[in-house]
């Protein structure tokens, strides 16, 4: 009776590599393979071993690039606005990658940032550098890579602007399957993964053209029943404060000194037809006596949605 047995040498290093390497088998590692034939003469047992193969796995060039946080929200003009990559070695050697950015004339987009004087920056020991060479990686490894732009000032309110960081394999990129003969890691041959050894992301700035305006009126009512500015007369003012545009003003302050050669009315400050006090307590406004005589109304955040913030007072002309 026959018997046919084979065994992988090192099945347990393999299997380990297997679990580690994102494309697989450690590049380099070898393979060796034996077959036994075992069988019966009479009462003897037989064993009879084959020659043994061997091969070296070859290097798999393979890279990956994502964007954690995808849209980034900016102003126009704003300076130095960062977007951060993480690039990862997913083939199954280490392998260097060159990093390039590229912010014109990226599609899909309404405008075009400008890349910094510094555009592409590296994790080094959790602070980022200046990128000079190329990334060594080992399998599975990854880095953060900041992409720095400015905005456009003719940048306006809801549009996306697109940056690109592109990873590609110092070694060689191109079609899937591409070989390098002995180009790899340890002289091993490298091959060209599915990646194409090249890979390209990108991330949006979306634009927030938050603006906050005012607009103030007056009327004056003389104390004679008429509408002339003479002493004793009140001035009363209204100024409306409006919100365009998206985003959020964050902790807006109204603040309107009091005019010379008049005198604050006590008791006239109002928010949205809601009196005041003139004293520093709980509600949101104030009036002040120095360093110079002034209302001031906080006015919290403020978006579009909050709709027309309307702060009246009134003054009475010395």
């Amino acid at each position: 009776m026959f018997k046919l047995i084979s065994s992988l040498v090192a099945a347990a290093a393999l299997l380990v590599a297997a679990q580690v390497h994102a494309a697989g088998t450690a590049a380099g590692t070898n393979i060796q393979n034996t077959a036994q034939v075992s069988y019966t003469v009479g009462a003897s047992t037989v064993t009879a071993s084959s020659n043994s193969t061997s091969l070296t796995v070859a290097e798999i060039l393979d890279v990956n690039v994502t964007i954690p946080n995808p849209t980034v929200t900016v102003s126009p003009s704003a300076t130095g606005q960062q977007l951060i990559f993480t690039v990862t070695n997913t083939g199954n050697g280490s392998e260097a990658f060159n990093l390039a950015a590229l912010s014109a004339g990226v599609t899909g987009d309404n405008f075009d940032p400008t890349l910094a004087s510094t555009p592409v920056l590296v994790e080094v020991s959790g602070s980022f550098v200046a990128y000079s060479a190329p990334v060594t990686l080992a399998p599975d490894a990854s880095v953060r890579v900041m992409v720095v732009n400015d905005i456009p000032s003719s940048a306006t309110d809801g549009q996306r602007g697109r940056s690109e960081l592109t990873a590609t394999a110092t070694t060689g990129s191109g079609t899937a399957g591409t070989a390098f003969t002995g180009a790899g890691t340890g002289g091993v041959d490298a091959v060209v993964g599915s990646s194409g050894a090249k890979k390209t992301t990108f991330g949006e700035y979306l634009v927030e053209a938050l603006s906050v305006g005012a607009v103030k009126t007056q009327t004056v009512v003389d104390q004679f029943g008429g509408s002339r500015a003479v002493p004793g007369a009140h001035i009363n003012y209204q100024i409306v404060v409006t919100v365009t545009g998206t985003g959020t003003a964050t902790a807006a302050q109204f603040a309107d000194p009091i005019p010379p050669n008049t005198t604050f009315v006590p008791g006239s400050l109002h928010l949205n037809s809601t009196a005041l006090s003139d004293a520093a307590d709980a509600d949101a406004g104030q009036y002040l006596t120095t360093p110079t005589a002034e209302v001031r109304v906080s006015l919290g955040n403020l978006s579009q949605a909050s709709g027309p913030q309307t702060i009246t007072f009134a003054v009475t002309i010395n």
